[in-house]
């Protein structure tokens, strides 16, 4: 049973006109035909890759995984159901607005609200980014990765597995000297394609916004600094500065979304071969720059004589 990649991803807001701005004018999206009580943004030649519905919440309502066929669908569901996760099956209507033959809805022993699809076609009017990006790098890899938080670690690790993901790397981050500091532990989790990961997990409390942070990939450079020019210019503001990641290798940086959790804007990521690949294990995720705003702001509150607050 193999899961293919990450397809789409589904957000929940109550400022879809503060996502409309953000994802078509500094991201680059571009803006597909909507569906009911949903605005559908593009990254390349499927007809979205997210989907902004409108409610009372400010969260990650499911990341979509996509996979062969029917049959692999059905086996995956009965995965959930005998570990005695909530399924909840998609509507013919609801499919038909996703843009997907069949889906149905879950949540991992996290929490984190997942969907699984198989089917759909490509959109026949070609991308276009408004804020001129050249492309995003999608295909067989997917639109990026989702990372969720999972207190229960070793419990949500191992269900993952069970259906189909990898380990690529495994992580323990220290961001002190403090020894007695016990670092937030991640696992770093492949499809059946070359990105490095499509799913990571952390060993921390849930977020109150339904992920960490999601990642998109730009074909440049150039892209990725003329995205970090427009989120200045937006005062956005900037949740990780532009750095290079040891494990996968990707430059780029990290923004916040109008409901609060993360994008990454990456590209020059390693690819590597799924069927091939030996898991690593790393101790520090940068090689250089991404400077966290938390990190700024423990530390302007120890000068100001503030006890230190938690990240």
């Amino acid at each position: 049973m193999a899961i293919k990649a990450l397809g789409y991803v589904v957000i929940e807001t109550a400022k879809p006109e503060a996502w409309d701005a953000f994802l078509t004018r500094i991201v680059g999206a571009m803006r597909g035909d909507d569906a009911p009580g949903a605005a559908l943004y593009r990254i390349d030649d499927r007809p979205f890759r997210l989907r902004i519905e409108t409610g009372s919440a400010e969260r990650l309502a499911a990341a979509a995984y996509e996979v062969d066929g029917p049959a692999e669908l059905a086996a995956l569901r009965a995965r959930f159901v005998a570990a005695g996760l909530p399924v909840e099956d998609g509507s013919a209507e609801a499919a038909r607005e996703r843009c997907v033959t069949a889906f149905f809805r879950a949540s991992d022993p996290a929490g984190n609200r997942l969907e699984f699809f198989h089917g759909g076609t490509p959109e026949r009017t070609p991308f276009v980014s408004p804020a001129g990006v050249s492309g995003f790098v999608t295909g067989d890899m997917g639109m990026g990765h989702v990372v969720f938080a999972a207190p229960n670690f070793a419990e949500t690790h191992a269900f993952y597995e069970s259906i189909g993901f990898h380990d690529t790397d495994v992580a323990r981050y220290r961001f002190s000297d403090d020894p007695a500091d016990p670092g937030m532990g991640f696992t770093f989790m492949h499809a059946a394609n070359g990105r490095h990961h499509s799913l990571a997990l952390g060993d921390i409390p849930g977020p109150l916004f339904g992920c960490l942070h999601v990642m998109l990939e730009m074909k440049s450079q150039v892209d990725v600094g003329r995205c970090h020019d427009r989120m200045r210019a937006a005062k956005i503001p900037e949740s990780a500065t532009i750095g290079r990641h040891v494990n996968d290798r990707t430059f780029g940086f990290y923004m916040q979304t109008p409901s609060g959790f993360d994008i990454e804007i990456g590209c020059d990521p390693l690819v590597i071969d799924p069927a091939k690949w030996v898991p690593t294990a790393h101790m520090s995720p940068s090689e250089w720059g991404h400077r966290w705003a938390w990190q700024d702001a423990l530390e302007a509150g120890n000068a100001a004589g503030d006890p230190p607050k938690a990240s």
